[in-house]
């Protein structure tokens, strides 16, 4: 046969480029991404599908059916091609021309950009190290061939002479807004007011709402605002007297101390669920107690009973508590400390019962002693107080007390 029939019935070539190969994963994808380009390219609209079935790009590139699925799979990897199965012959397919002209550039300009070096090398006559682009370090770090390449530190930016920019007028009313802000946390119990003032400031300026900066604007106190008023409160966190002395009695009753029953009484008050409930309870109890008191006094009685809750009772605080001290015991005042007076004193006692010990008068005799010794337990106990108090003179021997002999 001669070559011109011969090449005649080959048909067309498929034009195989070895950079075009790196790119697409392999030389059958290449070959698939070319045919299907090509496809593509014969459409009137470039964005539209390709419907092809694995008979049709055999015929056209000569890849089996296998060589089709590797090809396929390398070019989704690289996200330069979309495929939709219609079935298990049908295929629609398109090529991502955007994405396959980024990798062409990215290996082009890497291509360039070391052959400008190793020129440069060359003129100068001595190494010169290529450095990628991606590396953020002028130095080349050495690693130990036990270990891997350790990680490079992350830069931050920050932006210089950082302020923060909040709903306040000028910087006067800013540093006043954080003293009263560091005031207030501090009377709030925080252990860190000056962490809970940087995070509030710091959540204003993130575009959240401060009630705080609501009340500071207004000229009101900190947090007044966020306060709510029960039913069983004169005002917001003060409950009404009767109610919180009922409280306090049920946990005495229960035989808790009176500080403890204080303390739980008022944390059931401050729960809103629980202080409604105990409200409603304590509200039918004095209704009762009222109907009571009616009746008795259409019965003729002056004055019917009331619990103790409701007796008027003067309140309890630091100076009238301080005043009766003052009164029954000046040197026990709450007013000044007297941790001094207390150790003089005991001192004085450890001093006087020292003295006394060694008083000759409560030393024992030797016949009382030895009375004593007549029993096992009893010979046990006088020999550990000799062996405590030497001072006596004492000394046990063979079961009995003798004077020691000082030589």
């Amino acid at each position: 046969m001669k070559l011109e029939l011969f090449l005649r019935h080959l048909e067309n070539p498929q034009i195989y480029y070895p950079q075009l190969a790196k790119v697409t994963g392999g030389v059958t994808a290449s070959i698939l991404f070319l045919q299907v380009f090509y496809w593509q390219s014969q459409l009137a609209n470039s964005q539209t599908w390709v419907k092809v079935t694995i008979e049709d790009i055999e015929l056209e590139t000569g890849l089996s059916t296998i060589e089709q699925e590797v090809a396929r799979c390398q070019l989704l990897e690289r996200f330069l091609l979309k495929e939709k199965l219609l079935s298990s012959n049908i295929l629609e397919l398109w090529v991502d021309i955007d994405a396959f002209e980024g990798k062409l550039n990215h290996i082009f300009l890497a291509k360039s950009s070391d052959t400008i070096v190793k020129n440069r090398g060359e003129i100068k006559h001595h190494p010169v190290e290529i450095v990628n682009q991606s590396s953020t370090s002028n130095f080349t770090i050495k690693t130990d061939k036990f270990f891997g390449q350790p990680r490079q530190q992350t830069i931050v930016k920050v932006t210089p002479n950082y302020k923060f920019n909040g709903p306040w007028q000028c910087d006067e009313q800013f540093e006043e807004f954080q003293r009263t802000l560091l005031e207030y946390f501090k009377m709030q119990g925080f252990t860190y007011p000056s962490r809970c003032v940087f995070y509030e400031i710091d959540n204003m300026t993130k575009g959240i709402i401060s009630p705080l900066w609501d009340d500071f604007i207004s000229g009101n106190p900190l947090g007044s605002s966020q306060k709510v008023k029960r039913d069983w409160e004169i005002e917001a966190g003060v409950p009404y007297p009767a109610f919180e002395e009922e409280r306090i009695q049920y946990y005495i009753h229960k035989g808790e101390p009176l500080e403890q029953a204080v303390l739980k009484a008022r944390s059931d008050l401050r729960n809103p669920v629980l202080g409604r409930d105990l409200w409603e309870g304590f509200l039918r109890k004095c209704d009762r107690i009222a109907d009571d008191a009616i009746k008795a006094k259409n019965l003729g009685i002056e004055t019917p009973y009331l619990p103790p809750s409701f007796t008027d009772k003067p309140q309890i605080t630091k100076e009238s508590v301080i005043k009766k001290l003052g009164i029954i015991a000046p040197q026990f005042s709450l007013e000044s400390s007297n941790s001094n007076m207390l150790l003089e004193e005991t001192l004085s006692q450890q001093e006087i019962k020292e003295q006394a010990s060694l008083s000759v008068d409560e030393i024992p005799s030797i016949a009382s002693l030895q009375d004593a010794c007549k029993t096992p337990i009893g010979r046990n106990m006088i020999e550990n107080l000799i062996a405590k108090n030497p001072n006596w003179g004492y000394e046990m021997v063979d079961g009995e007390v003798i004077e020691s002999i000082p030589f």
